[in-house]
Order: C-alpha cells, then sequence, then structure tokens
C-alpha cells in the first residue's frame, strides 16, 4: 500500500491555517471562545503553526454533554484552537485517506451524505430479496487506538504528521465505559488497552470511516457482496439468499474481532427487503419512505420550544430538518409545520404518558 511522506509543510502553511480557521468559525463566528480567538487573529494563528512546528502543541480540554437521539451519546467539544488544527491537518490527510473509501461509503465524503445513502440503500432493497443490517456496539467508544494508529501507518509515512496525528488521538477524553473481552485478552487486557475517540470532532469523524475501510474492502472483495452500504458504523449487506447473509454475518463477527469489535445484537437484524426498516432516520421501503414517529414527535417538540422563545431566523434553524423530511413522502407533515409556523401557533401535541400511565406534559 502507498503511503504519503512530506506532508507536514502543507499542514503549517499559513495559508492552510488561515482556511481551517475560517472553517472551523463557519456557521458560529458568535461564539465567545470563536469571537476571542479572532481579536487577535493572526497572532493566534501564528501560534498555533509555532506549537506545531516545535512540537510543543498540546490539545485542551474537551466540554461534554449528552443527546438521546435515537440512541443516548456522549457529544465532545474540542476548543476552538484545537478545531483549528483538526481543520488544517484533515484538508491534508483527508484526500489521502478518501482513497481508501469504497463506494459505498457515504460519510464525511464530498458529494456523498445520508442522503445519498438512504437513496443507495433503497435502490439495492428493488434489487435484492433480504437485507442484513449491522450496527457496531458503542462504536466511536470502542476504537482501539493502537489498531487505529497501526492503520493510519499504513496510508501516511510523514512521521511529523504522525506525532500530530497520534497527539490528537492520545487526548481523547474518556468515553462510555464498555469492557468486552476478545479471544486471546487476560483479565486485564480491556483495562489496557487505551480506546475511544470523542464523538464531535473532525478528526473522529475521519478516523471513524476509515477505521472501517478495510471492512468495506473485505465486505465487497472477499464476501462478493455486491449490495453493500456504510454510513460509520451503520451498515446494510443485501443478497437474495438469506443462507448467504447469515454466512456473512458469521464472517463479519470474526472480521471485526481484528479490530475489537462487536455488533449489537439488539440493532443487528435480517428481514425481507419489502419491509420497510429504519435507515439513518427514515424508514425506508422499496417504493417510498417515511420518517419515524419519534423522528416526527422529537421535531415536533424543539418547534415548540422554538415558537415558544419566538426566534425570529425559526426557519433558517429549522432549515436542516426539513432539507431531511423533504427526502421522505412528508408533503402533509411539512404544510402542517410550516401553516403553524408561519401563523406562531403551538403545534398540538398529544399527552405523552410514563410507563404508569399517568399523563406527563408535553412541554419540553
Amino acid at each position: 500500500m502507498k503511503t504519503s511522506k512530506n506532508l507536514f509543510e502543507g499542514i503549517v502553511a499559513f495559508e492552510n491555517v488561515l482556511s481551517a480557521a475560517q472553517k472551523a468559525a463557519k456557521g458560529k463566528r458568535e461564539e465567545q471562545s470563536v469571537l476571542k480567538f479572532y481579536n487577535h487573529f493572526e497572532e493566534n494563528l501564528w501560534q498555533i503553526i509555532s506549537e506545531l512546528r516545535n512540537k510543543t502543541y498540546q490539545p485542551g480540554s474537551y466540554k461534554t454533554f449528552s443527546i438521546y437521539k435515537s440512541k443516548p451519546r456522549q457529544i465532545s467539544a474540542a476548543p476552538f484552537r484545537d478545531r483549528v488544527v483538526h481543520h488544517a491537518l484533515i484538508t491534508v490527510v483527508g484526500p489521502i485517506l478518501e482513497r481508501s473509501f469504497i463506494f459505498d461509503t457515504y460519510a464525511n465524503r464530498v458529494g456523498k451524505g445520508t442522503h445519498k445513502a438512504i437513496a443507495r440503500y433503497q435502490h439495492y432493497l428493488t434489487k435484492y430479496a433480504y437485507a442484513l443490517k449491522c450496527d457496531i456496539r458503542k462504536y466511536f467508544p470502542s476504537i482501539d487506538h493502537e489498531i487505529l494508529k497501526a492503520l493510519l501507518r499504513r496510508k501516511i509515512a510523514c512521521a511529523d504528521t504522525l506525532w500530530l496525528i497520534e497527539t490528537i488521538i492520545d487526548n481523547s477524553n474518556p468515553q462510555v465505559e464498555h469492557l468486552h473481552y476478545f479471544p486471546g485478552d487476560t483479565l486485564f487486557t480491556p483495562h489496557e488497552r487505551r480506546r475511544g475517540l470523542p464523538i464531535g470532532n473532525l478528526t473522529s469523524q475521519w478516523f471513524a470511516n476509515y477505521y472501517l475501510s478495510f471492512f468495506d474492502h473485505y465486505v465487497k472483495e472477499v464476501l462478493h457482496c455486491k449490495g453493500y452500504v456504510r454510513y460509520v458504523d451503520d451498515c446494510v449487506l443485501l443478497s437474495n439468499s438469506k443462507q448467504e447473509l447469515w454466512e456473512w454475518k458469521r464472517a463479519i463477527d470474526q472480521v471485526l474481532e481484528q479490530y475489537r469489535l462487536i455488533l449489537n445484537p439488539q440493532r443487528t437484524e435480517l428481514y425481507p427487503s419489502t419491509e420497510g426498516k429504519s435507515f439513518l432516520g427514515q424508514r425506508v421501503f422499496q417504493s417510498h419512505r417515511l420518517l419515524p414517529a419519534e423522528n416526527v414527535r422529537r421535531a415536533k417538540r424543539r418547534i415548540q420550544c422554538l415558537l415558544l422563545a419566538k426566534p425570529a431566523n425559526i426557519r433558517q434553524t429549522l432549515s436542516g430538518w426539513f432539507g431531511h423530511a423533504r427526502q421522505a413522502d412528508t408533503r402533509n407533515l411539512r404544510r402542517l409545520i410550516s401553516g403553524r409556523i408561519l401563523s406562531g401557533k403551538l403545534l398540538l401535541m398529544k399527552p405523552m404518558q410514563s410507563e404508569s400511565g399517568q399523563k406527563l406534559s408535553s412541554n419540553p
């Protein structure tokens, strides 16, 4: 495998760091950390370059918070200056990692994304009789640092660039505890091996995508699966044979062990392609798509909260959700929500009930 050398000068070039700062600040110019950085903009850029050249750069502390969209996740926000470094690194390293990706890997790639992945999956549903949907258990918290570094060294041979990459990886903050023993482990192995990348980092997104790129090649070139789609750790294999999919599932379990990963049995399933199943936030059928009921409820709660606050730019704030919803058969839903936004009325929501049957307030 061809490795790339002499990358570091491109990373620390003033023009690259300047562009990285502009990318990192996009849509976040009003944040206090960004404003503070821009108060002494050029001085801060040269400070970053100096620290990188002198190998004195050390990432700062993360701010963490939890979200509960579809499943609980810990999100980590790096200090702004570190986000500048991440963009500077990925601008140079990203295209090199990109060469390892197969066509049907859709995360963090120009011209790809969730909607392209959903469309590709829906296309395959019409060609094959069965689908095997796989989800890796606690994927970001499970990524093994030593394995990731070894994989990156297969593509990058620039010592200074590897120093920066490993500095970022080594300074990952603690992730959700997730212990699992693999063949050959001792009692202490899971505690001795560092693992986990912070969700929210640009570098984490790229490294996580690259970590499974070798798995992609295994599925396509060894299993010879022609119907395959992956978005980060969500992947689907399709075939006309149930037996073949079960055999692939057993092979996948063994291959993932090499990366110290396991499938989540609660979110891994084999089903006929005629069934509508949730994939990347939409319920996808052969002929149409719907938004899952929980997705709609979350959107209504968010919009209701925004209407109470009465922001002037509510439609702009929700433009991303409307773009996502437009990809499914949601014309009436979008009309309803748009009408409520224009009139300033709250969305009518049925009271939620607790497990005991007691009504709960629908207000966030």
